[in-house]
């Protein structure tokens, strides 16, 4: 089973929000449907990206990593050109 960290964002609210899952879809649908605390206040998430990682521990790492980063400096030191990503 992989386990997946994403950066999705919202341009209601012009935010990004890092997570990870086991499942990438049904976490997606939770932000939209206002089940996580930090997203309830958009229903408009998107996925911009999403990596697949072989154990949970790495995942919760590079979450990590990412949430120290920043979301917007994380994706363009991936040169990163996804829809979000550049605000």
């Amino acid at each position: 089973m992989s386990y997946y960290v994403y950066i999705i964002y919202s341009d209601f609210l012009s935010k990004h929000y890092i997570g990870s899952s086991e499942e990438l879809e049904r976490r997606l649908e939770a932000h939209n449907l206002g089940l996580s605390i930090y997203t309830s206040k958009a229903n408009d998430w998107k996925f911009i990206y999403h990596i697949a990682l072989p154990t949970k521990k790495e995942a919760l790492i590079l979450e990590q990593k990412i949430k120290k980063r920043g979301a917007k400096r994380y994706l363009n030191d991936l040169s990163f050109s996804g829809g979000g990503a550049a605000r």
